[in-house]
């Protein structure tokens, strides 16, 4: 019996990753009970210079486009602190530190921090902001009773996201994404009985998507 899963490898500040959101929702609709696993790519992670004029003008020449293919909002303000600097770092960090405590969380962290920059422009970069996004998506969840009585406190994740432990996975996603040869995000990865194939690196429609994703299942069959 064949063992099929998805592998996505993206960054919250990645705005074509953001965009990617909407196809990979449809795609996931189209697979049920096929799991997705989440790994954290660092496309400006450890940066440490102020951001120019120049890269915020070619961010904002991308996010048009992303609209333009994924109809995803985007507000204003991101970069409008003095001395903004773009590390992505923090908010994969983020992501990491709920895949790690609280696992079937992990995408719904990875699209509220994406939301929480591209929509509502705020500072994702800052712990405080990314334990606020968490507090957000833990009481949504915890109202709608997906999480019934399991709950990870803002405290908890704060603590967690502060830990060695949380920096070392980070870093080692990011090792990871480097040794795989994934150089542009996002990139979906099929895997059938271990076996790994790269079906997106790019953004992609749905059907697209899918028309690969079953070409790779379906190899590993016959």
């Amino acid at each position: 019996m064949t063992e099929n899963s998805l592998v996505y490898v993206g960054d919250p500040m990645c705005s074509w990753c953001y965009g990617f959101g909407v196809p990979l929702q449809e795609l996931l609709q189209q697979l049920p009970g096929v799991p997705l696993a989440m790994v954290l790519g660092g496309l400006r992670a450890y940066n440490k210079e102020v951001m120019p004029d120049s890269l915020k003008t070619t961010l904002h020449h991308h996010w048009e486009e992303v609209t333009k293919r994924s109809g995803k909002p985007f507000g204003t303000g991101q970069f409008d602190r003095e001395g903004y600097i773009y590390d992505t770092e923090p908010a994969c960090r983020a992501v990491v530190t709920i895949r790690t405590h609280a696992a079937e969380r992990t995408l719904a962290m990875y699209h509220a921090v994406q939301h929480a920059f591209y929509a509502e422009g705020r500072d994702i970069t800052q712990t405080n902001v990314l334990a606020d996004v968490w507090q957000e998506v833990e009481n949504e969840l915890s109202d709608s009773k997906i999480l019934g009585d399991a709950r990870f406190s803002k405290d908890a994740f704060l603590e967690a996201f502060e830990s060695e432990s949380i920096k070392v996975q980070t870093r080692n996603d990011f090792a990871m994404v480097q040794q795989w040869g994934i150089r542009g995000f996002p990139a979906l990865i099929a895997v059938v009985n271990g076996e790994a194939q790269l079906v997106a690196n790019g953004y992609l429609e749905a059907d697209e998507m899918l028309e690969r994703v079953q070409q790779v299942f379906a190899s590993a069959e016959n």
